[in-house]
């Protein structure tokens, strides 16, 4: 893997022993990067080792609160194809792709992506053990389940197996009896919304106020475009995919349209194999 953007001089020597054939990344481990700096020591091209990418991808220290995204897109702007994001990824976005639950307090998912991709509890990873404790964070993540509804099987392992309790943000008039089931297989159901529905924007507080400041969202596409929307979103980590799909899949965010598109910033570029790891930042943040 090779850092185009930014350029430093570690890039361009990076460049320069590329040419000479280094080996390509292949390993099914974790994900991605976020990063107000670039590190001071930027691997050369090849593989680069779980510290290196959490340097690359590590939060920044000054808000009080940070919500990223980890997306990937095909070519032509599918999200998904059959209905889940596997088959657009590659061993490296998944390496990626766990490097940046690894460095999260908190992954918030939508309940259909939950469905639709079999989401398990985050684990414990021996490799990012001391960064995490030196950070004052717990074993794992916790993962944040946004739903109205709450039409989801507390059967499944995230509910009856985490490590952390998962939580579930919800509305104030959530189904009562789904609020009990959500509670008796061991959830924390938090209330993020005075209707049915969660607003997005104070499910961020919610989640901040309980000390989960470093926040991802693996989408879906729904649950991104109404943190879109809603002007909470500070940095999308969005894979790009050498791949077509054609046919009509979800954008990554699909949802109400904004009346004025919300600029963002270019922090990074890695590549590897024809995949684009990208990381924008938002040029001005709302909170």
């Amino acid at each position: 893997m090779r850092r185009l953007f930014p350029v430093t001089d570690e890039t361009s020597r990076a460049a320069a022993e590329a040419s000479v054939e280094a080996p390509t990344e292949a390993t099914a481990e974790a994900p991605a990067r976020t990063s107000a700096e670039v590190p001071e020591e930027v691997p050369a091209a090849g593989t680069w080792s779980l510290d290196a990418l959490a340097d690359a991808y590590a939060y920044p220290t000054g808000p009080d609160v940070w919500l990223r995204a980890n997306m990937v897109s095909t070519l032509d702007g599918a999200a998904q194809h059959d209905g889940r994001s596997q088959p657009i990824s590659s061993d490296t976005d998944m390496r990626i792709f766990g490097t940046l639950r690894a460095l999260a307090d908190v992954i918030v998912v939508g309940a259909e992506t939950v469905r639709q991709e079999g989401y398990r509890p985050a684990r414990a990873r021996d490799a990012f053990a001391a960064r995490r404790k030196a950070a004052g964070q717990g074993p794992a993540p916790a993962v944040a389940v946004v739903s109205a509804s709450l039409d989801l099987d507390f059967a499944l392992p995230l509910f009856t197996e985490p490590l952390v309790p998962t939580l579930v943000l919800t509305g104030a008039t959530a189904p009562p009896e789904r609020v009990r089931a959500a509670r008796a297989a061991g959830a924390e159901v938090l209330i993020a919304g005075d209707g049915a529905g969660v607003e997005t924007g104070r499910a961020v507080r919610v989640l901040a106020e309980r000390g989960l400041k470093r926040q991802l969202t693996e989408g879906g596409p729904r649950l991104l475009a109404q943190f879109v929307a809603d002007g909470v979103l500070d940095e999308l980590c969005l894979t790009l995919s050498p791949m077509l799909t054609s046919g009509h899949a979800q954008r990554i965010a699909d949802g109400p349209g904004l009346a004025v598109p919300d600029r963002f910033v270019l922090a990074s570029i890695l590549e590897e194999a024809g995949f684009l790891f990208t990381q924008y930042r938002r040029k001005q943040r709302h909170m």
